[in-house]
């Protein structure tokens, strides 16, 4: 720790004399040791692929969700404190229902993960509270195409075309920097997803250990089965 930082860091609404929140900092550690998330554009999709294993062998995987379901046509994938995801995730459903609901129309992914992103800087400048430490991954489809969108324990959110978050980062950017192309088609971008988390997890990832969601243009999110997942991995 350094020297005068203890007196900044007890308090999420206090700012260090460097202009730094040290709390929303430490939130951002607690999503750095998360499950390794991976977020794939391509023609006319979006790919979350997730690893869900557990240190614990007795642990059923299946019973680990790490992706879900928002609308018929949103989806995330989460990476940090678990128990902090579930709350957003329910924030976000209830967002999207409420849209629905007065404007009789599905909302828009980049309205959704705004408001979810607001509801988390709520949480980085009021006493009583901490942030949430977790991040999302947000894949939809909408009036305007495909999106792909990582949310901020400090409530930023950025668009991608690739990206990884939780465990393995670094090593998972690496392979997408120099792999990625746009208007990848739907087996690259997948073959290319697993060979970045095999990256990021350093070993070959096994298919019930793996999460998938698809997010396509006219089609609702869905997330494929064990099967679909082993046959992509054992594809040429």
């Amino acid at each position: 720790m350094q020297p005068g930082q203890m007196a900044y860091d007890k308090g999420i609404s206090v700012f260090s004399p460097d202009g730094r929140l040290f709390q929303v900092e430490y939130a951002r550690e607690a999503v750095k040791k998360g499950s390794t998330t991976i977020g794939v554009k391509y023609k006319g999709g979006v790919a979350l692929i997730v690893d869900r294993r557990s240190m614990n062998k007795l642990i059923e995987p299946k019973s680990t969700e790490k992706i879900h379901q928002i609308d018929d046509y949103i989806g995330c994938a989460t990476s940090g404190l678990v128990a902090d995801a579930r709350v957003l995730v329910d924030e976000a459903r209830k967002a999207a229902q409420v849209h629905k609901v007065n404007y009789g129309e599905n909302i828009s992914v980049e309205m959704l993960v705004k408001k979810v992103c607001d509801h988390k800087q709520n949480y980085t400048q009021y006493g009583g509270a901490r942030p949430f430490g977790t991040a999302l991954l947000v894949a939809g489809s909408d009036d305007l195409g495909v999106h792909l969108f990582e949310t901020d324990p400090s409530g930023a959110l950025i668009a991608f075309k690739a990206t990884c978050i939780g465990i393995g980062r670094n090593a998972a950017i690496e392979v997408l920097e120099k792999d990625y192309e746009d208007d990848m088609e739907y087996k690259e971008a997948m073959k290319l997803g697993l060979k970045t988390l095999e990256a990021a997890i350093e070993e070959e990832p096994k298919a019930e250990c793996v999460e998938i969601g698809v997010a396509e243009e006219g089609k609702k999110f869905r997330r494929l089965s064990e099967k679909e997942i082993a046959d992509l991995m054992g594809s040429d």
